[in-house]
């Protein structure tokens, strides 16, 4: 279908860009326990994401603590609202098209 993204029909996928859509930079825990995923799992997706150039990661510290920091890339919020826009549109014509028939149920 014109404008889904191959990576975003993932609801994973989906659900971190979409969590990231909503802010500048999240931490790496704050989206893990979001998306109710473990460590692994959310680093998996992320470096699927981030070789698209979907997401970005910045590490650093905070105090002695290590910290990861992802955000969501142009790329990425643009990809995210072609999908979503592709996605309305489905259930648009779905709506139309179930509109117009007029089907009566069957009697037994």
């Amino acid at each position: 279908m014109d404008g889904l993204d191959p990576l975003l029909l993932d609801p994973t996928r989906l659900a971190i860009v979409s969590l990231l859509s909503a802010v500048e930079w999240a931490e790496f825990g704050y989206v893990r326990d979001s998306a109710g995923l473990s460590d692994s799992a959310l680093s998996k997706q992320v470096t699927t994401l981030g070789k698209a150039e979907y997401v970005e990661v910045r590490k650093g510290y905070v105090g002695k603590r290590p910290r990861t920091w992802l955000n969501l890339t142009g790329g990425g919020r643009r990809a995210l609202g072609g999908h979503v826009l592709a996605l309305q549109a489905i259930a648009d014509r779905a709506r139309l098209d179930g509109a117009s028939h007029q089907a009566e149920p069957r009697q037994g």
